[in-house]
């Protein structure tokens, strides 16, 4: 947006700088005053200051506008900022309350199914204990798949470095490979760490689910004033012009947006992905 912002005010510079020159090798505002004098009862001639001012005052309100367009940009981003904190604090509560509740109770069962069946005489008991044996171990994955989704623990306990590493590693498929030149044990932030790491875990469930991919490599990159999270895999790409992302890639540019920073997407049939997360630092790695 700013090179955009740019290169508009650099053609606004160059064709004032042609008019200015035309005008000086023809002669415009001579000839313009010769035209306008024959019109001095209607005071045409005083059109061009007029419509100066006038230029100059929509200007004016055109910056005015910018200013409170601003304003409201980033009020609308301190809400979204607070919003994703609340849907954070809430998934750490409901994690909390799984882990409490359910994940005990999926324990009690199988201690219970494996005492009755030490203890039962009855093949058919014997049977049905190992059954109930099963169903709450079936459970307690299911839970606990469900807890790392809703809160990452890994990156709690572990960090962002190593979270992200641990992350690559449960992938038994393709096979991704881990980067970084960044503090292994630092954090740039909550907030930001969190970013990196649900933007890096929906990139690679994308590569599962769409781009029949054989490596993946994840590389994450500090430097002053903001950190760099790259994700490249070697599937079969897309014609990103044509393609639109689905509500994963939705939800990782609001999480960018939201923090100042910026996704993209770069894609290439038959020559794979690579999604690149930039966002900025306040004041650098912790």
């Amino acid at each position: 947006m700013k090179a955009s912002v740019r290169g508009d005010l650099l053609w606004v510079g160059a064709a004032t700088l042609a008019a200015y020159a035309l005008g000086s090798a023809w002669q415009w505002r001579e000839g313009l005053s010769g035209l306008l004098e024959h019109y001095e009862h209607w005071q045409v001639d005083e059109l061009p200051l007029a419509i100066t001012v006038m230029a100059l005052g929509l200007a004016w309100q055109a910056w005015r506008r910018h200013r409170e367009v601003a304003r409201l940009l980033r009020h609308n981003r301190e809400l979204a900022r607070q919003l994703l904190n609340v849907q954070e604090r809430e998934r750490q509560a409901l994690a909390r309350e799984l882990h409490d509740e359910l994940a005990q109770h999926c324990a009690a069962i199988r201690l219970e199914a494996a005492v009755a069946e030490r203890c039962a005489e009855l093949v058919q008991a014997q049977d049905a204990a190992r059954r109930a044996a099963a169903s709450a171990h079936s459970l307690q994955v299911g839970v606990q798949r469900l807890l790392r989704r809703l809160r990452p623990a890994d990156l709690d306990a572990l960090g962002l470095c190593a979270a992200l590493r641990t992350l690559c590693a449960q992938r038994p498929w393709p096979s991704c490979r881990f980067a970084t030149d960044a503090d292994e044990h630092g954090s740039f932030g909550e907030d930001v760490d969190m970013a990196l790491y649900r933007v890096a875990q929906e990139a690679l469930s994308n590569v599962l689910r769409h781009a029949h991919a054989t490596a993946v490599d994840m590389r994450l990159d500090a430097a002053p004033g903001g950190v760099r999270l790259s994700v490249r895999d070697d599937g079969l790409g897309f014609d990103a012009d044509t393609v639109t992302g689905g509500l994963g890639l939705l939800g990782a540019r609001e999480r960018a947006v939201v923090l100042g920073g910026e996704l993209s997407v770069h894609s290439v049939p038959g020559q794979g992905t690579r999604v690149e997360l930039w966002l900025p630092l306040n004041g650098g790695p912790a």
